[in-house]
């Protein structure tokens, strides 16, 4: 079941990826050069953009963020190892002065519109 599980191309990374380019965005696509491979990465801003399912990364407050009731430990584990590796990810682009931003599951879901607004606001707020 879990081989199924997508890490690229997921239905709201490819709705963002739509919404973003057709408000004249252009973007690369999950960059190996860069620490944790950020889903969009936007070079003219030096920005990474991760898209981020609500239920492996843990969105807090989230109804989608459940805990499956069968082998609890296994999952807490397994939350623990993407929060810690999502945060690594994340300093080490800071590091490189790369600018992170998460753009959440449900918040796609959502609206996309929406969701591509603001990141389309975050990217102008400060260029380099």
């Amino acid at each position: 079941m879990m081989a199924n599980i997508r890490s690229k191309d997921t239905k709201p990374e490819l709705l963002l990826r739509k919404a973003m380019h057709a408000r004249g965005y252009r973007f690369r696509l999950h960059d190996r050069r860069l620490p944790g491979t950020p889903d969009l990465v936007f070079p003219r801003y030096r920005a990474a953009v991760f898209v981020h399912g609500c239920f492996w990364h843990r969105h807090e407050g989230c109804r989608f963020a459940t805990t499956p009731a069968t082998r609890p430990d296994f999952w807490a584990e397994k939350f623990d190892a993407n929060l810690s590796r999502d945060l690594k990810h994340e300093k080490d682009l800071q590091a490189k002065n790369w600018r992170v931003a998460v753009i959440w599951e449900c918040e796609i879901q959502r609206s996309v519109q929406d969701a591509a607004s603001e990141l389309s606001d975050w990217l102008q707020s400060s260029r380099p």
